[in-house]
């Protein structure tokens, strides 16, 4: 016996659908699709009113660009004012990471210990940054201060072709004055945009300036645009002015003389930035600022000031030149390959022998030495490299070969595996120096010699230039890479915890190494191998 329930008749009808259709009398269909009509027309009216719209579905997208938070540790402003927001809502967020990078100062050290490279610009393996990798960061955080080279290059340029028209000697050239003119405003033009962007960096991103004044490396490149206004200053084309204010120098040598004081404190105070620590090439920027100084205060008409700078400048180049030369164990910035940066070795001399020049009123034996110093640092960099990768070593020539052989000792690879950068254009500027002081050394000596001789730097100064300034074009349009990320600026304040670790084990294997080893004859020179000493052991005689 089934149960049924007793249903009624609507109950019915909703239950089968198919009952609908067969039971429903014709005015109730009517009905129901006068209703359909009705409601497809408000529907059609409701879309002309307010338009077709599209149903999209949006997924939950990563922060890009400069809306990540990480950014957040260089800007200057956002993230504290962000921080006191929400703390006033009640919501506190958790910045200690963030009060970390920035409070706890980055050492020397820890950039020697992060990076690598002849300008520590490349991140070692075990290490990791601050800012994101897989991302480009906002262009100012790419805008290093070594781009400041560039105006070092253009605007000694335009005191070499300044400085060539202008010499007797060289009149058989028959230049004139439009090179100088227009080199001039291109190195105005470029000193005037790299500052105010440098300075929007400074404003919007000041942790980034500060981490950079913090590195061996890019702290002494701060002196750049300071040199490039003396420089400016220098070959100022006749036609604009025949002479400038001397009050002007004081103005131009104030920051010069308080950054000096700054880094030379750094230098003989000790500590992680003691020279013989830090000594790297680039320190011939903050010695080139004092003969720079010393140059343009003695064409002003000015005695006391110029030389001042120039003993202090002189005093600080024979330091610097002795603790590079002697590659101490401690430095760790010296690349072992040669490399542009080298050729800031002839910058000091070479500006040098042209401020005692101009100090002095004459082309004497103090500028003769300096120039001379400078020429052959000049040849021993340059010359020697073209003869080795010029003359084939593999000749049967007996005379070649022995040549080859002995500049084979000194042989290093020159401009090879180092990744191009707008530091490069600061190292072209001692070649135009040196063809600067040469011009005037042939007005002094003349002769074919010396004319040939400055012909043939300029030449060369003026070539290295535009090869830097194709390399330039290149990265910039071409391969898009003139400025990278800069992970010099984002390391970490804290050593990765498993590089700590191995330290820690290379350094008690070490340990434990050196005790087993002892000299049992005081007369003998080899080393012999004994264990060393167990602390619980029981000796037993026979």
């Amino acid at each position: 016996m089934s149960i049924v329930p007793n249903l009624t008749k609507s109950e019915k009808t909703m239950n089968n659908p198919r009952s609908v259709s067969s039971s429903a009398s014709p005015a109730n269909l009517d009905l129901v699709e006068n209703q359909r009509q009705s409601s497809s027309g408000e529907f059609s009216r409701l879309e002309k009113r307010i338009g077709a719209r599209k149903i999209t579905f949006h997924s939950k997208s990563m922060p890009r660009g400069s809306n990540d938070k990480r950014y957040d540790l260089f800007r200057t402003m956002s993230g504290k004012l962000e921080r006191q927001i929400s703390n006033l809502r009640g919501k506190p967020i958790d910045t200690s990471l963030q009060d970390k990078e920035i409070n706890e100062s980055l050492t020397a050290e820890r950039f020697l210990e992060a990076l690598q490279g002849p300008e520590l610009e490349t991140l070692k393996e075990m290490e990791k940054i601050v800012l994101p990798e897989d991302k480009t960061w906002p262009f100012l955080l790419r805008f290093p201060v070594t781009s400041f080279g560039m105006c070092l290059g253009v605007s000694s340029q335009a005191i070499m072709w300044k400085t060539l028209a202008a010499t007797k000697a060289e009149k058989f050239l028959h230049l004139t004055q439009v090179v100088n003119h227009v080199l001039w405003w291109i190195s105005l033009v470029l000193l005037l945009s790299f500052s105010i962007t440098y300075l929007f960096k400074t404003i919007f991103f000041f942790e980034a300036v500060r981490r950079e004044f913090k590195h061996p490396i890019r702290v002494n490149f701060f002196f750049a645009p300071l040199i490039s206004v003396l420089f400016l200053a220098l070959g100022i084309p006749h036609s604009i002015t025949s002479s400038l204010p001397s009050i002007l120098w004081y103005f131009f040598m104030a920051p010069i003389l308080l950054l000096e004081m700054k880094i030379y404190g750094q230098w003989m105070s000790g500590g992680q930035r003691r020279l013989s620590k830090v000594a790297n090439p680039t320190n011939h920027l903050s010695i080139v600022g004092n003969f720079a100084g010393a140059l343009l205060g003695a064409s002003l008409g000015l005695k006391e000031g110029p030389m001042f700078f120039f003993s202090v400048g002189l005093a600080y180049y024979l330091v610097l030149f002795v603790t590079l030369y002697q590659r101490l164990p401690t430095n760790e910035t010296l690349p072992k390959e040669l490399h542009p940066v080298f050729f800031l070795f002839v910058a000091a001399p070479a500006v040098a022998s042209m401020a005692w020049t101009t100090i002095s009123a004459s082309f004497d034996i103090g500028s003769r030495i300096a120039y001379f110093i400078s020429l052959f640092l000049y040849f021993s960099l340059v010359i020697f490299y073209l003869f080795i990768y010029i003359v084939p070593c593999d000749t049967r020539n007996v005379h070649i070969h022995v040549f080859c052989f002995l500049f084979q000792v000194v042989r290093i690879n020159f401009f090879r595996g180092f990744k191009f950068s707008l530091a490069w254009w600061a190292y072209t500027f001692p070649m135009t120096a040196v063809a600067t002081v040469t011009i005037k050394y042939s007005g002094e000596v003349t002769g074919l010699a010396t004319q040939i001789l400055a012909v043939l730097l300029s030449g060369a100064a003026t070539l290295t230039v535009i090869g830097v300034l194709v390399m330039t074009v290149v990265h910039a349009f071409v391969k898009r890479d003139l400025f990278p990320n800069d992970f010099a600026i984002a390391i970490s304040a804290d050593q990765p915890k498993q590089k700590k670790w191995l330290k820690q084990l290379i350094n008690g294997s070490l340990e434990n190494s050196t005790r087993g080893l002892k000299v049992l004859d005081p007369e003998d020179t080899r080393i012999d191998i004994e264990a060393p000493p167990l602390s619980n052991a029981v000796c037993h005689t026979v």
